[in-house]
């Protein structure tokens, strides 16, 4: 039997406030709104898809029971980490400093300050949090292709 396709299409973000959300996602990291539907006052789904992604997220109210902020470590993947910082930042996103894996070549889970010296993918690092607190992680791939 042949293995099927399984594909992550979309992620679910427990959150407090679903507008105050909503306006991170689009207006500070650039996230595209899909959809926003609400039949009942008890039920409302958002979905967002930061550009180029296949995978979406969706944020609302009666998708979850899971606490507000509690998502840890999702990975954006971006191929200017310096460039995506700087644009985040500019749209007043609150980003840690780059870091990168060391020591190099043979990572034992350890990171030092700035970019990978190679700009080697999947090797420098930076993260920030939505305002309930659920986590992402920048993560550069395909530099030398940009």
């Amino acid at each position: 039997m042949k293995t099927p396709t399984l594909s992550v299409e979309v992620i679910t973000l427990p959150v407090s406030d679903v507008d105050r959300a909503l306006r991170f996602y689009v207006d500070q990291v650039g996230f595209t709104l899909d959809v926003d539907y609400s039949p009942s006052g008890a039920f409302r789904v958002v979905q967002l898809t930061p550009p180029g992604s296949n995978c979406s997220i969706q944020i609302g109210k009666g998708l979850t029971d899971a606490p507000a902020g509690s998502v840890r470590n999702i990975y954006l993947v971006v191929a200017d980490l310096e460039a995506t910082q700087s644009l985040l930042l500019e749209r007043g996103v609150e980003i840690g400093e780059i870091r990168h894996k060391t020591p190099v070549g043979a990572w034992d889970g350890g990171f030092a300050p700035g970019l990978d010296p190679a700009r080697g993918n999947y090797a420098s690092f930076a993260s920030f949090s939505d305002p309930d607190g659920n986590s992402w992680v920048l993560q550069e791939r395909g530099y030398r292709t940009v």
